[in-house]
């Protein structure tokens, strides 16, 4: 999803991943209606949904590792040891099996957005949110971001609706939406 800023890209990312509250109209995610959905229901539609944010949000008193492995544990009934399994092969998908115990002031702005998309990634949602994954990247890092988004979404089967101005990159969507004074536009 393109569009210029103030558009409502990331308003309606929001909106999609039960982060906000719908306030009129109709928006159904995974199966639910999120109008008048109460907390229960957004929860429901949180866990399914994996979230890949701008600033990358990792907590920065956690290692790369335990970033991904509160992700999993967010899942009901996984023990620990299977979520530090499925935190480690992730992170050795997107090559830091040499950076998991790193905290992120360790890790450069390019390993904190592959530590964001391992995170998005390790309970095989059905769709990922992306709010500008490339914007803190130069243009190879970006691509070699979004190249392994893409084959990784692929081989989960899973959907991305990613947000951004990087005009680079959108050779690689399947599928281009503008968004323009909070409207879609085609």
């Amino acid at each position: 999803m393109t569009g210029p800023s103030g558009s409502g890209k990331t308003t309606l990312l929001s909106l999609i991943g039960g982060l906000r509250s719908v306030q009129e109209g109709s928006l159904r995610t995974i199966g639910i209606e999120l109008n008048g959905a109460n907390e229960e229901q957004m929860v429901q539609v949180r866990r399914r949904i994996g979230y890949i944010f701008q600033a990358h949000n990792l907590l920065p008193f956690m290692t790369a590792k335990q970033n991904v492995q509160m992700s999993v544990q967010l899942q009901s009934n996984i023990a620990r040891q299977k979520a530090i399994a499925k935190s480690e092969a992730i992170l050795k998908t997107v090559g830091l099996e040499e950076r998991v115990n790193y905290y992120p002031e360790n890790l450069s702005g390019g390993q904190k957005q592959w530590v964001a998309i391992a995170r998005a990634l390790v309970n095989h949602p059905k769709l990922v949110l992306a709010d500008e994954p490339t914007a803190a990247l130069d243009s190879k890092s970006g691509r070699n971001v979004i190249n392994l988004m893409q084959h990784l979404a692929k081989e989960q089967g899973c959907t991305i609706l990613l947000v951004t101005h990087d005009n680079r990159i959108l050779d690689i969507a399947d599928r281009i939406i503008h968004l323009e004074d909070g409207r879609l536009i085609e």
